[in-house]
């Protein structure tokens, strides 16, 4: 069934809006009165962040966490951890955030790029050899969109060239394959916990690690300036309740994505990800769909944003991407059409309403598929 859609003037799916994030929890909010009423969160190191430090650990199953201010500045602590400086160069995907490419200029170290893999919004790892140079020290390869990220195959290609890798998890938190979670099958994993993530604390960050030599390369440069990148004894408090309850949520809202894709009518101008195999290999922050090339069934991005935060849904344009970034400022040495494509056709759900029930994600299938079947015929009338 196709809706008359609120861009057009008629009555929005969901009149209230997207769903608020981070959501009321009476559990954050018992965190934050006890951290008031016995005084802990005034102070630099209380007992919630020596606890969520001990509970991250463990329930990643690794030796060592760290906690610090944002993602990207676990981003940088990590590369620090592994000694990556000026003269040193780091492979990343030309489509990330953007804040993983500023964490390597930070260290003095030059981005290297390479392609998304066909079909995928992850690295692709039949360029890393050819991205290699004499100065490569690590790779940053990120969990991203709900897609499954080649990491084993990424950790061995690494190894088999003494380099090292930084898994970014901060949109992939909880995700599990086998018996490991992301963010620690590389040398390093960081985490995000600001106020979009899975789990928030409105900024907030983590890095992951069982080796002590980069765990100790960490402290030491973060205790520069009496600890000048800490979390707070707040945000650790209010991100202990969530932890608790994050593989309950995953599982919510891995069970909303699939049916929410089985629900939204096939429509052959508009590609979505690819569900893995294993149910809780990947986590949804951000679903995505890569609209047609312009050349072909050509699709307005921005008019299918405006359609969908017309009928209430937050979705929103993909990330810009590095692939036309100055070649003074990093190197390029394998072609990024997929990176290109990426960067210019992705549209993005947030995630919020993958946790409301069953009937509004129905409902949520029924637009999106009304309004990608609009945008297919306003494009093949166009052409």
């Amino acid at each position: 069934m196709i809706r008359k859609l609120a861009i057009d003037g008629n009555a929005p799916a969901f009149p209230d809006g997207p769903p608020k994030w981070p959501s009321a929890d009476d559990e954050v909010h018992d965190a934050l009165a006890t951290a008031f009423a016995n005084g802990s969160w005034g102070v630099y190191e209380g007992p919630n962040c020596t606890a969520f430090r001990n509970e991250l650990a463990d329930f990643h199953s690794v030796k060592f966490a760290h906690l610090c201010c944002s993602g990207t500045m676990a981003v940088e602590l990590a590369l620090r951890g592994l000694s990556v400086g000026p003269d040193d160069e780091v492979i990343l995907a030309a489509y990330d955030f953007a804040g993983n490419f500023r964490a390597i200029c930070a260290t003095g170290a030059t981005p290297v790029l390479v392609d998304l893999a066909p079909d995928s919004w992850s690295m692709d790892v039949e360029q890393l050899q050819d991205a290699i140079g004499p100065n490569t020290k690590a790779i940053v390869a990120s969990h991203l969109h709900g897609c499954e990220l080649a990491i084993d195959a990424i950790c061995e290609f690494a190894k088999s060239q003494g380099i090292l890798v930084v898994e970014d998890a901060c949109q992939a938190h909880g995700a599990k394959n086998g018996n490991k979670r992301a963010g620690t099958r590389g040398d390093v994993g960081v985490l995000s916990f600001g106020g979009s993530k899975l789990m928030s604390a409105g900024r907030g960050g983590a890095v992951l690690t069982n080796n002590e030599l980069f765990y100790q390369r960490i402290k030491i440069y973060a205790g520069e300036g009496n600890d000048a990148f800490a979390m707070s004894e707040l945000q650790a408090a209010v991100l202990r309740p969530q932890l608790a309850k994050l593989d309950e949520r995953n599982a919510i809202r891995n069970q909303r994505v699939r049916l929410l894709l089985s629900d939204t009518k096939p429509i052959a101008s508009v590609s979505p990800v690819r569900l893995p195999d294993v149910d809780g290999a990947v986590c949804y922050f951000k679903l995505p769909w890569l609209i047609a090339d312009s050349n072909e069934n050509s699709i307005d991005r921005s008019w299918v944003v405006a359609a969908a935060i017309a009928e209430g849904i937050q979705l929103g344009e993909g990330f810009r991407g590095f692939a036309k970034r100055s070649s003074r400022r990093c190197r390029k040495p394998v072609p990024l059409e997929n990176a290109i494509m990426a960067a210019e056709r992705t549209v993005m759900l947030h995630h919020p309403i993958l946790l409301r029930p069953e009937q509004e994600v129905s409902l949520l299938a029924q637009t999106l598929s009304s309004i990608f079947q609009a945008m297919s015929e306003r494009s093949e009338t166009k052409n």
